[in-house]
């Protein structure tokens, strides 16, 4: 029986008017995709608590109104948990973790698709030793524990920053300079960037350009089909 229930885990807070509609596009009118956010039911001013100090692992999402946020990873894990949990009670026979950061095994009595690990093999798969993957994250913060992560792989790995939830066009800025580095692919390593931004990138580099968000939707798809 094909699976119709999706739940759909945020860092931030639900719903995520700004990720949803794009992958449901993919996903399909039939799929019934229920919510739940790390973050929900708290305040601005709660959420600064979880700002991450030194040595932190950097995670970058919005609330519900669009206002971005930086939280600490130690301090998202025991709620993404609880968000498991519940979307578990309600019904879901799929959970999907929309974000691309790394993390510890949760558990689930359902399947549970980790977006991070989709993305993370499709550059694996990309890379070699000549390739040059251009990696888009949305902090300057984060390009340390990204680069990190990635030295291992072969080739180069060019690591740049735009956040998709801040003011203006910092797409199009960081786009001109993955221009100049010249990658043979550039992979938009955050659930915020959406089609339009890919469309951008892939306009000013004219690079063939991995958008997160419709990968792993189709990668569900797949799954559902």
């Amino acid at each position: 029986m094909s699976l119709k229930k999706i739940g759909m885990i945020t860092i931030g807070q639900s719903p995520r008017t700004d990720i949803l509609p794009e992958m449901k596009e993919i996903l399909g009118e039939d799929v019934e995709i229920m919510e739940a956010g790390a973050l929900d039911g708290l305040t601005f001013e709660e959420v600064k608590a979880f700002y991450p100090r030194r040595g932190d692992y950097i995670l970058c999402t919005r609330m519900s109104d669009g206002t971005e946020v930086v939280v600490a990873k130690r301090f998202i894990l025991p709620r993404v948990q609880r968000c498991i949990d519940l979307l578990s009670r309600r019904g879901s026979e799929m959970i999907v973790f929309i974000c691309t950061g790394r993390f510890p095994p949760f558990s689930s009595k359902r399947l549970f698709i980790e977006s991070q690990k989709i993305l993370d093999h499709l550059i694996l798969a990309l890379h070699g030793e000549k390739e040059r993957i251009g990696l888009l994250v949305p902090l300057s913060s984060q390009i340390g524990q990204a680069r990190k992560k990635y030295d291992r792989f072969k080739g180069r790995m060019i690591i740049k920053a735009a956040s998709p939830y801040a003011p203006g066009d910092e797409i199009s800025t960081t786009a001109k300079a993955f221009k100049k580095a010249n990658p043979h692919v550039i992979v938009m390593h955050c659930m915020g960037y959406t089609q339009t931004m890919k469309e951008r990138v892939m306009e000013v580099t004219g690079r063939p350009t991995v958008l997160a968000r419709t990968l792993v939707a189709r990668v569900v798809k797949e799954l559902i089909s």
